[in-house]
């Protein structure tokens, strides 16, 4: 099996992006300096058809290295944006092509890939339109979730193990417990519930939300006041269409759901941090002829949360069938000592052994998570089952909680296999997947 080919075709789209320090102003008294695309905050949305070749120029005017990453396609290996692992960093003033074929369609988000850049703000989203939906919609709002962070964002320098007044979160201080970043709040699409965002619509019509969780250490529990949500995509790609009232998703984690219009007024999209006690992220649903001055309402308990059991891929992956061949089983923890450490097996990436596949390979990857904390797990340059679901991120609950996932060796290259805490992948909790001849 060769690898996925760099495409060389002429591009159906070209874009330029300039990664730079800018000002953001989230809320109506707030502004700090950030790391942006464009200078936009989050970066442009690109939009393409699938099948159509995308080509990026990233010019780097920040004045460190940097890379992007295009979280959830199966790009082939070098333009997958892992610095020293599928290509060397962009310096400072060099500018580099990133060039692709945009497929499947979904829903996903680029975001640079070197060190804590990401909780810089240099993130956008990126949608792959279906030629052909399998749900029908009238319009369509893209949703990315954020948590915000004023200052230059660092591991935690004592080692992590006290709350110390940083939101503890889930299983709090504690000696295993975590730390969150010192956030100042949560975003929608670069918003602080303060000044939030408006979605207009019309009554009658069907609205398609494109969620992406493009957080660095936040599990957001999302609900729209007064409307059931039908979702319809994981990770981008089709699902049959599920009802919640709710749902939950870690870092990296994306879904699209259908919502119908049908009872007119202003309703708040309300996104909680599951780990954290900053007050929820906001935009404002507002139907048309809708008095723009009445507060707008908020939801109601969270109800019906949508499980992974509940997802059921439209179709599934191929080569995954029966029993696998070559399984890993790993165990995800906090490492000892007093440094802050993550591990897989008690290794701390980059001084971990790489997981060696061969190509065309059934692959089962089981994870165990010891600590008290959700691990968000993301494979690039793949699809995996689990269950039912085809995804490319997953939450891996703590306390012992169990992950099993499958993927087909159909791309062949080196692959980060991480946690999407970004927090947590810098202090260690990833892997190399091998393709071994």
């Amino acid at each position: 099996m060769t690898p996925r080919s760099t495409v060389t075709s002429e591009p159906d789209s070209s874009v330029s992006l300039t990664a730079g320090a800018g000002t953001i102003q989230p809320g109506p008294d707030v502004s700090t300096s950030n790391w942006l695309y464009d200078e936009q905050f989050p970066g442009p949305e690109l939009r393409v058809q699938e099948g159509d070749v995308l080509s990026v120029e990233l010019t780097n005017d920040l004045e460190a290295e940097t890379t992007i990453h295009w979280h959830g396609v199966p790009v082939p290996n070098p333009v997958d944006g892992v610095p020293g692992v599928t290509q060397e960093p962009i310096a400072p003033g060099e500018t580099f092509e990133y060039r692709f074929r945009a497929e499947p369609a979904g829903t996903y988000f680029y975001h640079s890939h070197v060190g804590l850049q990401l909780d810089r703000g240099l993130l956008g989203p990126l949608i792959v339109e279906e030629r052909d939906p399998h749900v029908e919609y009238d319009r369509e709002y893209v949703v990315v979730l954020d948590d915000y962070l004023p200052d230059e964002p660092q591991l935690p320098s004592d080692g992590g193990r006290g709350g110390g007044g940083m939101g503890g979160g889930m299983g709090g201080g504690g000696m295993m417990g975590d730390v969150r970043p010192p956030y100042d709040g949560l975003l929608i699409n670069g918003r602080l519930p303060e000044d939030p965002q408006t979605f207009g619509v019309t009554e009658g019509e069907r609205i398609r939300f494109r969620f992406v969780n493009a957080g660095s250490a936040t599990v957001f529990g999302v609900r729209i006041a007064g409307h059931e949500m039908t979702v319809t995509h994981a990770d981008g790609r089709p699902v049959d269409p599920v009802d919640v009232d709710s749902f939950a998703f870690g870092a990296g984690e994306r879904y699209d759901v259908v919502v119908e219009a049908t009872n007119p007024g202003r309703w708040f999209v309300q996104a909680d941090a599951l780990d954290g006690n900053e007050p929820p992220a906001r935009a404002v649903v507002e139907y048309e002829g809708t008095d723009g001055t009445n507060t707008p309402q908020v939801p109601s308990s969270p109800g019906d949360q949508l499980q992974y059991s509940d997802l059921q891929a439209i179709s599934s992956l191929d080569g995954v069938s029966g029993s696998p061949d070559r399984t890993f089983d790993l165990t995800l923890s906090r490492g000892g000592g007093q440094s802050y450490t993550w591990t897989i097996d008690g290794q701390t990436y980059p001084d971990a052994d790489p997981l060696r596949i061969r190509p065309g390979e059934h692959v089962r990857i089981r994870m165990t998570n010891q600590s008290p904390v959700v691990h968000p797990m993301h494979l690039h340059g793949h699809f995996f089952q689990v269950g039912n679901a085809v995804k490319d991120t997953v939450m891996v609950p703590g306390h012992r909680g169990q992950v099993t996932l499958d993927f087909h060796a159909d791309n062949p290259g080196r692959w980060l296999f991480h946690c999407h805490n970004l927090y947590h992948l810098d202090a260690g909790m990833a892997r190399i997947v091998k393709y071994v001849e």
